[in-house]
């Protein structure tokens, strides 16, 4: 089992590291939400609603490509950065690992 390290910026800018496990095919969304972190996924991980927006601070050009659903899904957030991705449509890997993020919700907070 090869577990990563997520960096996590909180509200107050502090940083939050948290272990994560790569063998059991979650996402970023559902391990967030699993810890308790403020994601509404309302659709549930399928890249429609947007609830699950993050920020990649630090890591952003090793993760996959956006998919045309998550940029269009993206495309209709106020608080869209350059750097936005769906946390529903990363799977948490290797590629993951010292990640830095931001949650940044719906837009609406």
């Amino acid at each position: 089992m090869t577990d990563i390290n997520i960096h996590l910026i909180n509200p107050d800018n502090t940083i939050t590291t948290l272990t994560a496990p790569t063998d059991m095919g979650l996402s970023l969304m559902e391990f967030l939400k699993a810890n308790e972190y403020d994601i509404l996924a309302t659709c549930g991980g399928m890249a429609l609603c947007a609830t699950c927006h993050v920020q990649v601070v630090e890591g952003y050009e090793i993760l996959n490509e956006i998919g045309d659903e998550e940029y269009a899904m993206l495309d209709t957030l106020p608080n869209i950065t350059s750097t936005s991705r769906l946390s529903c449509q990363l799977k948490l890997n290797s590629n993951l690992n010292n990640v830095k993020i931001k949650i940044m919700g719906d837009g609406l907070n």
